[in-house]
């Protein structure tokens, strides 16, 4: 397997001309210090340690995998030199905030690093993302006593954490969680099982902070009576020094299709006399707070999806201009296999479909950056609605890419594509949980179309569409050069606007439609906004006039925005018509019949 090189020229591109970073940091006075030799440099080392560090651990730790021995778990080899290494260099707290140890930058940088992390090696990735989405969910809902307790240890990457939610009879339905909480004094002593802990148990760090779902004293059925709680693998003693082992352990480790390095644990709460835990937020509440690192988590799974897509691209790349199959005219050349119609194309897909879900990924973050710091709180409110609006986009859809990409990645290495020591098969077998990882991707698209749209009427969505709208004037205004890329934006925005024309106005007299519909609206919601993103960098690159990018980088640009509005934009008519099919074709089939 080729080792990974970052993609810094688009990471820079799409920071700079799309996801506006440079007026990020100018408006926020909080981001004053992300000048941009700073941001350069974080992104350049954060480049070269994925591709000198974590890369070179992505196939033995594929191949060798994690083990349990009695009540820990030992990472693979290699690992926990990397995570330390990581740690010291203050990669878990980039993004985090200095008043307990972190670095403060934009929330846009840290996704940028995360997307590089996630494609060099997505089992290591995983443990300090999750870390990050326990920082998150501190920082916004723990009283200052629990925040000066946990953060400054795990924002220095000392301690990780985890996100534990899902028990052996709930799956996604959290109000059936067990997991129950009795009162002890100031604290909470747990009970229960949880499964599906991502890096639940490792080596690599002194302490593990798990945020776990439980049920408190006298809860009431379903989510309302539903707790957070912090459960430290050590107990944490009021200095901050680590006490004895607390009541939380291991008790197996799964046997999984990809990320093998990355230890996926059924973890035992309480079976000698209970875990001792301290309450999140407020009693009955934990949803909500859960859903804080929930969120975080999505749209890093979303860029890992991203990173992913993006290894499978350049490793397809790779082989294709070195394989050598079939001949030229004259018989005196074998040709690569880049040279063929159809692998272009492939190559392509491949290309255009992950930049453009890079460039949703990097848009979707800086509304979150300005969510929490912009100075108007009808501002923050506005960017709030929007980032929820693309989080499950960002999620589900790119996601969905990651599948594709590494699946094609796969076809154009042939019957090698195969063969696991190429690597191809990895990249494809690590994907496949990124549908899966934070809520099925069924339920992204439930998300996106109950709660981002159908809840209110369609008008975040609606600001989407007119922004959208808005880029018609420029490129009429280009002319010649773009104009077929116009043509297919604007077929594709009609397809999304009459379809969400049809579910606004046929859900209320159809219940089975939002179920119905969901996905296909996620993927044309996706396919378009793609082309929106697209759009916009085909709009800096036909002037030349970029902040971040060379002519070579530009022609190049536009010339993968030609190919998606050429052969990706015209998916969108598919899945509208999918769309207003209606829910009569899903639900006709009787149940006995399947």
């Amino acid at each position: 397997m080729p080792e990974y090189r970052a993609p810094l020229d688009d990471i820079r591109f799409v920071l700079n001309e799309l996801a506006g970073l440079p007026e990020l940091v100018a408006a926020i006075p909080a981001y004053e210090n992300a000048t941009a030799d700073v941001v350069d440099a974080v992104l350049s080392e954060a480049g070269r340690f994925a591709g000198e560090v974590l890369s070179p651990l992505n196939r033995p730790g594929d191949r060798e995998g994690v083990r349990i021995v009695g009540d820990d778990v030992k990472a693979a080899k290699g690992f926990g030199d990397a995570y330390r290494a990581f740690a010291s260099s203050g990669w878990v707290g980039l993004s985090g905030d200095p008043q307990y140890g972190g670095q403060g930058l934009p929330h846009v940088v840290g996704g940028a690093a995360s997307e590089m992390w996630g494609a060099a090696n997505a089992s290591f990735s995983n443990c300090p993302e999750l870390a990050a989405g326990a920082i998150t969910a501190l920082e916004a809902h723990a009283t200052p006593e629990l925040r000066a307790r946990f953060l400054p240890q795990l924002l220095s990457g000392e301690w990780s954490a985890t996100m534990c939610l899902t028990e052996p009879q709930a799956g996604t339905d959290l109000a059936a969680v067990q997991t129950r909480a009795e009162r002890d004094g100031d604290r909470y002593r747990l009970f229960g099982r949880k499964i599906f802990i991502t890096w639940g148990d490792h080596d690599m760090t002194d302490n593990i902070v798990h945020l776990v779902l439980a049920r408190g004293p006298d809860a009431p059925p379903g989510v309302k009576g539903i707790s957070l709680f912090v459960v430290p693998k050590y107990r944490v003693k009021a200095d901050g020094t680590l006490g004895e082992r607390n009541d939380i352990r291991p008790v197996s480790v799964e046997h999984k299709l990809g990320l093998h390095a990355s230890p996926t644990c059924v973890m035992a709460l309480g079976d000698h006399g209970g875990a001792e835990g301290f309450l999140i937020g407020r009693m009955h509440e934990g949803i909500a707070c859960m859903f804080t690192m929930m969120n975080h988590m999505r749209v890093s799974v979303g860029l890992q999806g991203v990173g992913l897509a993006d290894r499978a691209y350049q490793q397809a790349v790779a082989y294709a201009r070195e394989r050598r199959q079939g001949s030229s005219r004259d018989g005196k050349e074998r040709l690569p296999i880049i040279r063929y119609p159809d692998v272009r194309r492939m190559l392509l897909t491949m290309r255009a479909l992950t930049e453009a879900a890079r460039a949703i990924a990097y848009v979707a973050a800086t509304h979150i950056d300005l969510a929490h710091h912009a100075a108007d709180e009808g501002e923050r409110r506005r960017h709030q609605a929007r980032a929820d609006l693309l989080t499950p986009v960002v999620k589900g859809w790119s996601t969905e890419v990651a599948q594709e990409v590494a699946a094609l990645g796969v076809q154009v290495h042939g019957g090698m594509g195969f063969i696991e020591e190429t690597g191809a098969a990895q990249i494809l077998r690590d994907a496949r949980i990124t549908t899966i990882y934070e809520g099925t991707n069924g339920i992204q698209a439930m998300d996106l179309l109950g709660r981002k749209m159908l809840r209110d009427g369609g008008r975040a969505f609606g600001e989407v569409m007119r922004e959208m709208e808005a880029l018609d004037d420029g490129l009429a205004a280009a002319g010649a050069p773009l104009t077929t890329i116009r043509a297919a934006f604007q077929a594709g925005m009609r397809a999304l606007r009459d379809s969400s024309r049809f579910i606004l106005e046929e859900s209320a007299r159809d219940e089975n439609l939002p179920g119905s519909a969901a996905f296909n609206f996620m993927m044309l919601f996706g396919i378009v906004c793609g082309g929106w993103q697209m759009v916009r960098a085909a709009l800096v690159a036909s002037t030349g006039a970029s902040r971040a990018a060379d002519a070579r980088f530009l022609a190049a640009k536009l010339a993968t925005v030609r190919f998606y509005a050429d052969q990706i934009l015209p998916r969108a008519q598919t899945y509208a018509l999918a769309v207003t099919a209606g829910s009569a074709s899903v639900m006709a089939f009787d149940e006995e019949d399947f």
